[in-house]
């Protein structure tokens, strides 16, 4: 494209040639440094005519603005910091996903700084050090250490974060997004109910609060049902986790239903009743949390419940940028439901007296 009324340019970029520079926009369009700039950080007070001539500019240069160039208008630059505790677990890994396409559509430039462990000390370093001059941050605060760096941001950095699911209105009027995981816990257990399980066991992931609004879910189902409630068993994150607390559960043979903490657990869980020679689903039903891409692939494929952390992700970074907006009011962001995803490791319990369904292969 050439932009009509200039009759030169700068040199197209090639190797050896220097990047275009936001006057050299300026150039080309013909106004400018600051009016680049304004165009740049979306500048409301820019004439719709100037600001496709220097969009024109801007494509036919290859320029790539940069957060410098985005603060020369006065503004703050324009970048985001995420702190979280995880970078490798499915769902810090699909919300720092949904947080970067986000970021980057608006212009965004994006950090991860990694909260490495819940030392108060090593916590608030991590915080320091993610805050740069004009930026911002989200939180992932899932686990107790992204709980403390959440509570260790000081009140004038603008910030969003992605947190468990508040018990009561303690989310209300904050700059905070969250899954219903009451709600999905509740429904998953309940499926099981109906099937003709007369209890549910749970296997707990670690959590961020006193009181998990996951592991609340499942009592509350159960509570309704008249069921039993039995204690649950506290687990970690991993497989390895999942497996050694099956070992337990595959002991019992009044086991008959599992509801996992996370996928990576049921993975676990599934594991160690295939070792002891309980099928799956013919004697334990197994129920995950999460819908990891893996879950749809296991034998049998794992039922369980879809969180779209990705989703909850793009809608912090929505949360943020409208703070960053200095909106009056927090906009009411759209939270992605939790869903049930029913495939083929859930099934109605055997009859009594009916003995053991052996796996296959064992």
């Amino acid at each position: 494209m050439v932009v009509t009324g200039h009759t030169s340019s700068p040199e197209p970029q090639g190797r050896g040639v220097r990047p275009a520079s936001i006057r050299d926009v300026a150039a080309v369009a013909g106004v400018s440094y600051q009016t680049v700039s304004r165009v740049i950080n979306g500048h409301p007070s820019v004439r719709p005519s100037t600001r496709e001539l220097v969009q024109a500019a801007i494509e036919d240069l290859g320029f790539r603005p940069n957060r410098a160039a985005r603060a020369l208008a006065g503004g703050p630059a324009q970048s985001v910091t995420v702190l979280t505790p995880n970078t490798t677990l499915y769902g810090y890994q699909a919300a720092l996903q949904g947080i970067e396409e986000a970021a980057r559509a608006a212009g965004f430039a994006v950090g991860v700084r990694v909260v490495e462990s819940a030392r108060p000390a090593e916590v608030a370093d991590a915080v320091t050090r993610a805050i740069e001059p004009g930026g911002s941050l989200i939180v992932i605060a899932y686990d107790r250490p992204g709980t403390m760096a959440l509570e260790a941001v000081p009140p004038d950095i603008p910030m969003a974060a992605l947190v468990e699911t508040p018990s009561g209105d303690l989310g209300q009027d904050r700059p905070w997004v969250w899954l219903d995981d009451r709600k999905a816990a509740s429904q998953a257990t309940g499926y099981l109910l109906s099937l003709g399980h007369q209890t549910v066991r749970y296997l707990a992931i670690p959590s961020s609060t006193r009181t998990s609004q996951r592991q609340a879910g499942w009592r509350q189902a159960l509570e309704e049902a008249g069921a039993s409630v039995p204690a649950p068993l506290q687990c970690g994150w991993t497989p390895r986790s999942g497996y050694q607390a099956g070992q337990v559960l595959a002991a019992d043979p009044e086991v008959t239903a599992v509801l996992c903490g996370n996928d990576d657990l049921a993975l676990g869980v599934m594991r160690a009743m295939h070792k002891a020679g309980r099928a799956i689903p013919g004697d334990v039903s197994v129920v995950g949390f999460d819908d990891t891409p893996v879950a749809e692939f296991l034998t049998p494929p794992l039922t369980t419940v879809r969180l779209d952390f990705a989703e909850l992700g793009r809608a912090s970074f929505a949360l943020l940028l409208a703070l960053l907006e200095q909106k009056d009011a927090l906009p009411r962001t759209r939270r992605p439901e939790p869903e049930l995803i029913i495939r083929e490791s859930a099934a109605p319990p055997l009859p009594r007296g009916s003995g053991p369904t052996r796996a296959a292969g064992t």
